[in-house]
């Protein structure tokens, strides 16, 4: 029930402001402050590129930049109801940027470098290596246009893709519960992505939809597809030449089952939600921002696989 209060909560307040009379002015002028989920595994880690944390700044719409977070993890050490729990931590550092082709499309452009580790009963188990590069354009389908709006609104739609540039090794999945501690997920896969953002002056809510589709790899394993949700409260704290955007809000990720040759495979689907918390502030040309996720509620791999947190830090230089 708390959970749906939460979300109810959430879009009945982008619904009450973007009712409001479109009038006047808006002086919420921090650019374009989108925040689409990230996509690829982000419940088991397997080449993340950012968790349900976002791939924009708040602060900057075109930006290049480094970003570190850490996806923590408790599974069973095996495929038995008596076997025992593992911790397990995947740990991403990322280049991140956002360029704009044009006035209406933008592209965005992840590559991430993976360092995961977990504590097996037999021993400490660690990869690193190139995790998977993804590429996402997003179109522009309606934004406010009069100067004198007290409402601004900004609908975005695209889609992209995912890239196999890490590499699967399909020996770390074996009698393990999460079949995801791998550096890529060794397919091609493609994104559907739609985002609404409305601001009433220095406030705002953002909300998003993404879909994953993911494809079979050469070793005839594939991840399940999942679904992407969420919304983020911000507001602008403008001290003229420093901008500080606090920020709170819900996400949630929807997993289907992974499938071999075809078979779909026991324990590997599941959902999450998350609650947001975060802050962002910019001086000049560059940008700092801290994010960190729990979990509300959650049921992946059966009840066999725990996600504790997730945090990350970035910091950017504006184009």
């Amino acid at each position: 029930m708390k959970n749906k209060i939460i979300i109810v909560f959430l879009f009945a307040f982008q619904f009450a402001i973007a009712n409001g009379e479109v009038d006047s002015v808006s002086n919420f002028t921090f650019q374009k402050r989108e925040l689409l989920t990230d996509f690829d595994c982000d419940a088991c880690g397997c080449s993340a590129s950012g968790g349900s944390m976002g791939y924009s700044s708040m602060l900057n719409s075109n930006f290049v930049g480094l970003r570190y977070f850490k996806q923590s993890y408790t599974s069973r050490d095996g495929i038995f109801a008596n076997s025992p729990w593992i911790d397990e931590n995947f740990n991403t550092l990322q280049i991140w940027s956002k360029i704009p082709l044009g006035k209406k499309v933008q592209l965005s452009a992840l590559i991430p470098y993976h360092f995961h580790d977990r504590a097996l009963t037999a021993g400490t188990e660690s990869i690193k290596g190139l995790g998977d590069a993804s590429v996402i354009a997003s179109y522009s389908i309606y934004k406010t246009q009069k100067e004198e709006a007290l409402l601004v609104h900004d609908l975005q739609l695209g889609g992209g893709i995912k890239m196999p540039t890490g590499k699967f090794e399909e020996a770390n999945n074996a009698g393990t519960v999460n079949q995801s501690f791998q550096l890529g997920t060794g397919s091609w896969d493609y994104l559907l992505v739609g985002e609404y953002v409305v601001k009433k002056e220095n406030l705002g809510l953002n909300t998003m939809l993404n879909y994953n589709f993911k494809t079979k790899n050469q070793k005839n394993y594939q991840f399940g597809n999942q679904f992407n949700y969420g919304s983020t409260l911000f507001y602008l704290l403008d001290y003229n030449t420093l901008k500080i955007v606090p920020q709170i809000g819900v996400a949630g990720e929807v997993f289907e089952s992974n499938k071999q040759y075809g078979e779909k495979l026991a324990n590997t689907s599941g959902d999450v939600l998350f609650s947001k918390f975060g802050l962002e502030v910019g001086k000049e040309k560059l940008s700092i921002g801290i994010n960190a996720m729990l979990p509300i509620s959650q049921n992946l791999s059966n009840g066999n696989m725990e996600a504790n947190y997730r945090w990350s830090i970035n910091l950017n230089y504006v184009l």
